[in-house]
Parts: structure tokens; sequence; C-alpha cells
């Protein structure tokens, strides 16, 4: 008899594909095919198995719970089980939940452990208490299947599996059962890590905010600090002014009309008396205008919880001549103004009470406020003896170019004015003197026309 040429070959030299070619089994033993077929269905079965488990532990990144469903799934269609069950031992893996799941012959979980058959009830307890050692009688471990997870040499949980009667568990199963086993595990402290790091991020990214939020306060209370102290050496200096003033020049002032008036009295001349009439009513003139000053800057810009209303009552009480009264009538509902609206307001209030009062020979002045829709107007008037023409040429000539610094008052009405976006005016008043009239767009009415 001739040996039989390996591998079979064609005429034409090329190996043959026939079932010895293919199973590297001899035709010439037949026993061996159902062995090939056996060893063939348990090697699908285990690649199938590792697909599967690949495809559980990449949910690491939705979390434990997701995970565990994976993995538990992947068990139990790789063993075809009626019962498969994951769960932790008390204490470790803390951050990892569910602590337990169950998967039933359904395929559905079974959330209340009270309505579980009482083997896999006392399964779940024993591995929770790490009772985990996965010994059974022989008979019962042909069904049965309970491999610890172990985690760093330590029992960290376990999986508990049962299959039906016609699936029998082998060695295959128990080793696809471990490399589950011991990849969960590491997958769950994988989790738990990302957990971590996630709330470490989270408090880092809060706490950055946080000390954002507060740089900004503190660079804006910075800025008010620099704010406060500015103000404050620009008050030390004016009240400095002030003190000088009155110190001084003021004295200076009445001394002289105190000597003029003792010269006058000692003069029977009419036309010396006249001249010094008119040195007396300078000096007058001059200690009320020094007055006005020194409580310009005396005073500071009004108190924090002052509206305007009660500067402009305040103004008319402080610092007037006495021949010189004062009204201030307040008109329409008052409306809140910004800070520096109300400041500007008042300085030129003030500007035109103290022109009236040094220059208008006046007795009596009334200041309207009068609040409207989408203005507010204030008016200044007197029975002086101004005349508008008179002032709206003196305020032309000191806008174009006048050194001297005279008139320099109506100047600064008019430029508070026009800051405020508003306009001034001069006109004849009705007591008969000079009416300075001054109206300003309202920013909250500006607004809301906008919005409309």
């Amino acid at each position: 008899m001739t040996t039989a040429q390996w591998p079979p070959r064609r005429a034409s030299g090329r190996p043959r594909p026939d079932l010895e070619a293919l199973t590297g089994l001899r035709s010439g033993k037949p026993h061996y095919y159902p062995e090939y077929r056996v060893a063939a269905e348990r090697m699908r079965r285990v690649i199938h198995a590792l697909e599967r488990i690949s495809a559980a532990l990449v949910r690491t990144m939705e979390g434990s719970e997701a995970l565990l469903r994976a993995v538990v799934e992947a068990a139990a269609n790789h063993l075809s089980a009626e019962w498969v069950v994951f769960a932790l031992v008390d204490g470790e893996l803390p951050d990892a939940r569910p602590r337990h799941l169950v998967r039933g012959p359904d395929g559905a979980e079974w959330p209340d452990p009270q309505t579980l058959p009482v083997r896999v009830r006392a399964h779940i307890i024993e591995v929770s208490h790490g009772a985990a050692d996965g010994e059974h009688p022989a008979e019962a471990a042909r069904l049965h299947l309970h491999v610890p997870v172990r985690l760093d040499g330590r029992v960290v949980g376990g999986f508990i599996a049962w299959t039906p009667p016609e699936r029998e568990i082998d060695d295959t199963d128990h080793s696809v059962l471990k490399i589950l086993a011991g990849q969960t595990a590491a997958a769950l402290q994988n989790c738990a890590l990302l957990d971590h790091s996630a709330r470490l991020y989270a408090q880092a990214s809060s706490q950055a905010e946080d000390l954002r939020v507060r740089n900004e306060l503190l660079v804006a209370t910075q800025a008010e600090l620099g704010a406060a102290r500015q103000r404050e050496v620009l008050d030390v200096e004016r009240h400095r002014i002030a003190r000088e003033l009155h110190d001084s020049v003021t004295q200076y002032a009445l001394s002289a009309g105190m000597h003029i008036e003792l010269v006058r009295s000692e003069i029977t001349d009419d036309r010396l008396r006249g001249q010094l009439d008119t040195a007396k009513d300078l000096t007058r003139r001059a200690v009320e205008q020094l007055r006005s000053a020194i409580y310009a800057l005396s005073e500071r810009d009004g108190c924090a919880d002052e509206d305007l209303p009660s500067m402009l009552r305040r103004l008319s009480g402080v610092h007037m001549p006495d021949e010189l009264r004062v009204e201030v009538r307040i008109g329409g509902k008052p409306v809140p103004l910004p800070a520096d609206c109300e400041q500007s307001l008042f300085r030129i209030a003030g500007e035109a009470l103290f022109n009236t009062a040094v220059h208008a020979d006046a007795s009596r002045a009334v200041v309207r406020l009068a609040y409207h829709c989408e203005q507010v107007r204030l008016t200044i008037s007197d029975d002086g003896c101004g005349s508008p023409d008179e002032v709206r040429r003196s305020l032309r000539a000191a806008t174009l170019a006048t050194p001297s610094g005279e008139h320099r008052g109506l100047v600064n009405m008019a430029t508070r004015a026009r800051e405020l976006g508003g306009s001034l005016t001069f006109r004849r008043a009705r007591l008969g003197g000079l009416q300075v009239q001054v109206d300003v767009p309202v920013p909250c009415a500006e607004g809301q026309r906008r919005s409309v």
C-alpha cells in the first residue's frame, strides 16, 4: 500500500482543499471530525464572547451603571443563561452603582431583591458579605457558575449564572467569565477614576470662576478706593482753599469796607461820598462772592440719599444774601435721575442763583423743577435787572476766547447742559428779570421710547 501524499495535491501540484487540508485531520480516521466540530463550535463561541466583552467594556465613559448592564448582558448571551447576577462586596468600589444587577429568564432586570428566587437572593447576600469563593459541587457546577471578581488580589464582587439543562458549562465558559470578571473590575475602577477626575475638574472650574469673580470685585473695589482717595484729596484741598479765603481774603475785604464806612462818615464832600458809596458797594459784593465761593468749596456733592429737589431746597436756604428771597417749586412726578445728571443740574442752579444774588440786584428768585414724560426742565427766574440779550452776548464772547476768565460761570452752565444732552436758554422772566432755562432728556424715558 502506498502512503498518501501530504498535503494532497492535484495533478497541477497545488494542495487540494479537502477536509484533511482544512482541519489537519486525516480522512482515514473519521472519528476526528466530530472532535473538530466541537472544538470549532467552542472557538466560535469564545470569539463571539470576546467580541461582546470588548463591546461592553467600551461603555466605561458612560458610567458604571451602563457598564454593568453591558457586561451582564454579555455574560447572559454567552452562556444562554436563565439567571445572571453581578454583585459587589460591601465597601469595595464604593462609587460603583448599582451594587448588584440581576438579569432574569425573560431578559429583563429584577431590581427588587424580595421578588427573586431564594437561591439567587442568597448568592447576592453571600457576595455582598465577601463570601465569593466560587466553590460548588460538581453536579451543580454543570449548570451553575460562580466567578469571583478580583482587583489587586482581593475579591471585590462576583458573577453568578444559572444555565438551562441543555446548556452545560465547560472550561471554556470558566475562562471567558474569568476574563470578563477581571476586565470588569478594571473597567469599574477606571469609571471611578473618571468620575473622580470629572468632579475634580468641575470643582477646579468652579473655583476658577469664583476666583475670576473675586478678582473682578477686587479690581472694582480698588478702582472705587482710588476714586475715593482722589475725592478725599480734592475735598481736603477745597477745604484748605475755603479756609484761606475765609481767614484772609474775606477778612481783608470786610476790613476795607469798614475803613471805607469810617472815612465816609468823616467826609462832607458829596462827590467823594458818592465814590465811597460805590467802593463800599463793591466790597459788599466782593464779600458776597467770597461767601458763595467758600460755600461752593466747602460743600460736598451732596448726601448719597438726597434727591435733586432736596438739594435745591438746601441750596435756596444756604449762603444766600438776606435781601434775596428764594422759592423752590417742584412740578410733575419725580423720576430717579443719574447721580451725575442731578449734580450737574444742582451746579447750574447754584451758579444761576449766584449770578442773581451778585449781579442782578434782585429781591426775589424762583427755582422751578418740572418733570415731564420725556425730559426734566429746570428754570431760575428773578425780578432783577438782568438782560437776556446781554447775557447771551457775554456767553458768546466767553466761549470764543477770553483769557481773562470772565463769565466762566456762564460757560460752565452751558457746558454742563451740553454734556447732559440738553439745552440752555435765556429769556425774560415773568417776574420782570432774567430766566435761565435748562431742558435735559430723561434717560429712562428715552430707553422706553426705543423699546416701543
